[in-house]
């Protein structure tokens, strides 16, 4: 498998529901042309409705030389669309027995050279490559939502798959302006999902043991180290508050107290009364907004951060 990322210019994107959709327009964005396929009920005319939603949010970021968000055709037959197509990304439903047969379809239609690679936020490829003539050619290219704004790919391979694929997938990935991470083990919801989990976890169990509120959680977070988070991950954050002798000092003076708090974590239970608590806390803080402008502003202000990033370039 000696194809170059920079070979690859024509995209299938399998499934096109919120990341599917996001994904083809960044794909769009970046001067590739999309195949598309999904089997939903009108999963065409929501397909481009959401591509023509997202593509001032791109415009502004920057449009690749030969953007169009025009070159872009869908099939409602999955074959058809993986005709003449460099690279798939896959986005169906997170199950895995239908993620076994959907790549079991695409590896049978699809020459050896071709790149599988899946969203999916927290299965296993070795699994998912299980039943594939080509194996090796099977990788996990999940992004964080909404990928046709936030750069993160993580990118990990089966025990099957090569170490070219991974090494091929990550420069795809690279060349069109994300920024991939390659975990060393495959392990359930990969990187980035487990610490969101961690997060949620107690998140959840703070409204279950009635400690806070859904919006004063919420607030918690937006206004305060989230804000920090947005620059720089932990393992630096927890440096910069060690001052000048840094994350050692920091390990010496909080390493204690931490791990103390880490014992006093709660363990909750998804239990209907809890869903009904946390639900009840969002639509609360939902009144007196418009819930459809979320979206759109979201975005105006990642856009916003990512180019105050970019143009830092002082940040890791």
């Amino acid at each position: 498998m000696s194809v170059s990322s920079r070979d690859i210019k024509t995209v299938a994107v399998v499934g096109t529901g919120v990341i599917g959709a996001s994904w083809a327009a960044y794909f769009l964005a970046q001067g590739l042309s999309v195949r598309a396929t999904d089997p939903g009920p009108d999963a065409q005319a929501r397909l481009m409705q959401a591509i023509d939603s997202l593509w001032p949010s791109l415009e502004k970021i920057g449009l690749a030389a030969g953007a169009d968000k025009t070159r872009i055709a869908f099939f409602s037959d999955l074959e058809q669309a993986l005709e003449g197509v460099d690279f798939v990304q896959e986005n169906g439903p997170e199950k895995e027995s239908l993620k076994i047969d959907l790549f079991c379809r695409m590896d049978q239609a699809l020459p050896a050279d071709v790149i599988l690679a899946s969203s999916s936020s927290g299965l296993l490829m070795s699994r998912i490559q299980s039943e594939c003539r080509f194996p090796e050619r099977v990788v996990l290219g999940h992004p964080f939502n909404p990928p046709h704004l936030i750069p993160l790919v993580e990118v990990i391979g089966g025990e099957q798959t090569s170490p070219e694929v991974v090494e091929r997938t990550m420069r795809f990935y690279a060349d069109i302006g994300k920024r991939p991470i390659h975990p060393r083990k495959e392990v359930k919801g990969h990187i980035a999902n487990r610490l969101q989990a961690a997060l949620w976890r107690e998140a959840f169990n703070l409204v279950d043991q009635g400690v806070a509120s859904v919006a004063d959680i919420d607030a918690a977070i937006a206004h305060g180290p989230g804000l920090r988070w947005a620059l720089l991950g932990p393992f630096m954050n927890l440096h910069l508050s060690g001052g000048a002798a840094g994350i050692e000092h920091l390990l010496d003076h909080l390493g204690g107290p931490i791990e103390n708090w880490w014992h006093d974590l709660g363990d909750p239970s998804m239990t209907p009364e809890l869903k009904k608590k946390v639900s009840q806390g969002v639509r609360e803080m939902l009144q007196g907004h418009s819930e459809a402008a979320f979206v759109p502003e979201r975005d105006r202000l990642l856009v916003d951060l990512l180019a105050a990033k970019t143009d830092s370039g002082q940040l890791p």
